[in-house]
């Protein structure tokens, strides 16, 4: 069963990492504003189909937090997405999986500010340290770089990216109790149409690009794997093994997407890529210490 469950569980975090590959290769045939309402939009029919039984049963509990599920999906799903995928325009795919490697850290820091969360010395250090290797990446191991503010935009779009998604994450400690798919599908649901304004901007721009053949294929390829497979096999690792084992997986994300980036793309490892992943890496773990310790 524990076998199992790491082989679950380091393929959710291989497809999420994947997110980012595929994202790098759509630029050209498919725009971003495409690209996150068609995320999101074909997995809520998919939900829609599959679990509206579900849906039904959880309605009279969705009904009373409609709103605040519309907007966790619009913060979690689009906010993050956007910046995602506009920030692989201006930065490099290994920039951007490094940086979500941040996200544990601030997931702990949303909670401290959202809800007082009681925060302990090895979390302030753990926050530190990560923080530093996030500025690693944003800086290109340049410091000279922070006097200047001479930071790549889509290096600051991507730190946008990872704020959201830890308040999103805190955030979800105040939803109510629903069956995930349903939980899903309202997260869907105000994801794609907080997309859609994001869509209408981008039309009137000029810079839409329908997709192409290859577009089409991208798009199928971060709807069926990030999208979908991903979350069902998380969900699937954490009822084997716990979601405080679990979540320390999402450790392997900076990992996957680096080696991605590397062999899929053939983007440049450099060495200041190295210090900024141990320095997150080790932050995390030093922050993550006492669940170490728990059965």
């Amino acid at each position: 069963m524990r076998r199992t469950a790491y082989i679950l569980l380091a393929l959710a975090t291989l497809f999420w990492a994947g997110n980012s590959i595929a994202g790098k290769l759509a630029i050209g045939h498919v725009s971003p504003m495409i690209l996150v309402p068609a995320r999101w939009g074909a997995i809520l029919v998919i939900l829609l189909a599959s679990s509206h039984r579900q849906l039904r049963q959880d309605w009279q509990a969705i009904k009373t937090r409609s709103i605040y599920l519309l907007a966790l999906g619009a913060l979690g799903f689009t906010v993050f997405s956007v910046a995602l995928y506009y920030a692989l325009l201006y930065t490099t795919a290994i920039n951007t999986s490094i940086l979500q490697g941040g996200m544990p850290l601030f997931v702990f820091a949303a909670s401290f500010v959202l809800f007082g969360s009681r925060v302990q010395l090895e979390q302030v250090l753990g926050f530190t340290l990560s923080f530093i290797g996030v500025l690693v990446i944003a800086l290109r191991g340049d410091w000279s770089n922070l006097v200047t503010l001479n930071i790549n935009f889509g290096d600051a779009l991507m730190l946008i990216a990872i704020v959201a998604y830890g308040f999103y994450t805190a955030a979800l400690k105040a939803k109510p109790i629903l069956h995930w798919t349903s939980l899903m599908t309202m997260l869907c649901l105000g994801a794609t149409l907080a997309a859609l304004p994001f869509l209408a901007i981008e039309a009137v721009s000029g810079s839409t690009i329908l997709p192409d053949l290859e577009g089409w294929a991208l798009i199928a390829f971060i709807v069926l794997f990030p999208s979908l497979l991903g979350q069902v096999l998380y969900i699937k690792g954490v009822e084997l093994i716990g979601s405080n084992r679990a979540g320390l997986f999402i450790n392997l994300l900076p990992l996957w997407g680096a080696l991605l980036a590397v062999v899929v793309l053939g983007e440049a490892f450099h060495v200041y890529h190295a210090i900024a992943l141990t320095m997150i890496l080790a932050g995390i773990g030093l922050a993550e210490r006492r669940s170490f310790a728990r059965p």
